[in-house]
């Protein structure tokens, strides 16, 4: 099977063929283009969708990620940014071993083909001049021919004329002698040239012809394979890349199964967990029992003698009336409907009533928050002071790790005067050390704080409860003065009043009520552990090593109440001093 032999006279036709393959190769070229810039495109899509969806760094977003299930969704993020990367690799591979080598391939070819069929023109071109040459042979010798056989008849016809003279008869025969020799010389040419177009026209068909047609169907047929190699190393491309985004796929599901949903509600515990029991039963209120109160200026406890019934609000009381607290002087109250009281009661708001709550919330609003976190629930007070731990521990390491660099540098002046003064390293030794000195400082204040809250919350609990026990057997409460400690919104601690129309908080009285009442006595003494500056309202400064008696306990919120004379009192927090209370003084407490 051989264009040259089979298709000896379409020329033309596979002139068109030819250029339709280079058509088709050109346009798979185009369309693997395509491809690779739908591959970058999509590439360049997952990535920003990965960017995208990536959390923000110093941003709370970024803390919520601690959970299994979000880390899964980072892990999942990054395996679709490798994933993204086979899409390049993809688009790469198919750029330099498809687009670049068919895009030459295209050029050669194109020369290849221009250099055939301009051979193949040049045969037609030089069998035309020879098909030319044989018929201008053809048609003078038809003429010669024609001529010699009329000056033939016509010496003839002179011949036979008795009329013509001999010279013009011979005239006449000689012609007709030359126009045949004209004809025979014709005929001699004719016959060369025709010898000579038919061996041309032998080789322009059955050697020239198919030898070019022979190169043209070899570079067809090798265009034919070249495309299909072109298209086995299209999907091998796309294959070399499976494993690899088969692990990202593993990746993904691998990080899907490693969630862990026990894990994430014991991360929520911790991240949320206040620290706080939950509240006691509230007790039932007999409002259809009168209600007496002796119109008194000393505490409210005096109505225990009355032999009222022992009702309690809450399970929890407090020792004392706090001075801002306005006292009821009516001796009697008017009863009020159950419902009424209780809806008055459902939809009354927070107050606060305690001068250590009333001073921390004005505080937090003010954006002052305290260094000892003591703002927050027992256990985050706990996470915070932990953290800020490990975070000094951390700064303490780098400047360790600094000073030693600087001490290496010194011995290395001291050895090699020329590359420095080990003098002018004194004083950076000197700052570093010093800065470590505080550092170490500020650690141990904060561990301090941890371990109260780490060691005494806990026994604190059990040891107000026993309190809480202690009272309610020695003080049969006809007013309840607060049910018990909760947390504020503000995230400070306050004190929710049981009966709201019995004792109320008037805030335009509280310098005069605050002025009124009588000094707390000493209940004991403590020494300062650190110096504190006491700048926020309500509170004290004293200096390390300093003696102060102490006029109320910490009650849990982690600030002391002291005094240094009759002047000056306010609060400090409870792990800058060393407290030693007074057992038999009025006011200190007494366990069981």
């Amino acid at each position: 099977m051989s264009w040259g032999t089979e298709l000896w006279d379409q020329f033309d036709n596979l002139e068109k063929h030819t250029q339709w393959g280079i058509d088709i190769l050109e346009k798979y070229i185009k369309f693997v283009k395509e491809r690779t810039e739908i591959e970058l495109s999509y590439a360049k899509q997952l990535r920003n969708l990965s960017k995208k969806y990536q959390p923000k760094k110093n941003s709370k977003e970024e803390e919520e990620y601690k959970y299994t299930s979000c880390k899964a969704f980072i892990s999942t993020l990054n395996e679709m940014n490798d994933y993204a990367g086979q899409h390049e690799v993809i688009s790469e591979n198919m750029a330099s071993q498809i687009i670049v080598d068919l895009a030459r391939y295209v050029q050669e070819l194109k020369q290849e083909r221009k250099s055939n069929f301009h051979d193949g023109r040049k045969a037609q071109q030089h069998i035309e001049t020879c098909w030319k040459q044989l018929e201008s042979s053809k048609r003078r010798f038809e003429r010669d021919c024609k001529e010699a056989d009329r000056a033939q008849q016509y010496f003839e016809k002179m011949d036979a004329d008795i009329n013509v003279t001999k010279a013009d008869v011979e005239k006449a025969r000689q012609q007709a002698q030359i126009r045949h020799q004209m004809a025979e010389d014709s005929k001699a040419d004719y016959s060369s040239i025709l010898q000579k177009f038919n061996h041309e026209q032998h080789e322009y068909y059955h050697t020239h012809i198919p030898n070019i047609f022979q190169k043209i169907q070899e570079m067809e047929e090798r265009r034919i394979v070249r495309i299909g190699e072109s298209m086995k190393t299209y999907a091998e491309v796309d294959r070399q890349v499976i494993p690899i985004i088969g692990k990202c796929l593993d990746g993904i599901v691998k990080a899907a199964e490693s969630i862990d949903q026990k894990n994430d509600s014991q991360l929520v515990i911790e991240a949320y967990k206040s620290g706080f029991e939950p509240p006691g039963d509230i007790e039932f209120e007999d409002y259809t029992q009168p209600m007496k109160r002796t119109v008194s200026d000393n505490s409210l406890s005096n109505s225990r003698g009355e032999g009222k019934p022992d009702l309690k609000f809450g399970g929890k009381s407090k020792g004392k009336l706090w001075p801002f607290i306005k006292k009821n002087k009516s001796p009697k109250q008017q009863k009020e409907p159950l419902s009424h009281r209780f809806n008055e009661f459902m939809t009354s708001k927070p107050k606060i009533h305690c001068f250590r709550s009333l001073k921390r919330g004005l505080s937090l609003k003010l954006g002052a928050t305290p260094e000892d976190f003591s703002n927050l629930p027992p256990e985050q007070r706990r996470k915070k002071l932990q953290q800020k731990v490990d975070e000094l521990n951390k700064e303490i390491q780098k400047e360790m790790d600094q000073r030693d660099a600087i001490t290496k540098m010194k011995d290395v002046y001291l050895k090699n005067p020329q590359m420095g003064d080990p003098a002018s390293l004194d004083h950076k030794l000197a700052e570093v050390s010093q800065n470590i000195e505080k550092l170490r400082l500020e650690t141990q204040k904060f561990e301090a704080w941890l371990a109260e809250v780490e060691g005494r919350l806990p026994a604190r609990s059990e040891q107000a409860r026993r309190q809480s026990g202690l009272y309610d057997s020695q003080n049969p409460p006809t007013v309840n003065n607060c049910a018990q400690d909760r947390e504020s919104p503000d995230g400070s601690y306050t004190e929710e009043q049981s009966q709201e129309s019995e004792v109320k908080v008037l805030a335009t009285d509280f310098d005069d009520e605050f002025d009124d009442e009588e000094p707390l006595a000493a209940i004991g003494t403590c020494k300062a552990l650190y110096t504190f500056e006491g700048q926020n309202e309500g509170t004290i400064s004293v200096v390390e090593g300093e003696t102060l008696y102490v006029i109320e306990e910490d009650k849990g919120d982690g600030w002391t109440r002291i005094r240094r004379n009759e002047d000056e009192e306010g609060y400090v927090p409870t792990s800058y001093v060393e407290v030693c209370l007074d057992k038999n003084a009025k006011g200190a407490k007494t366990y069981i």
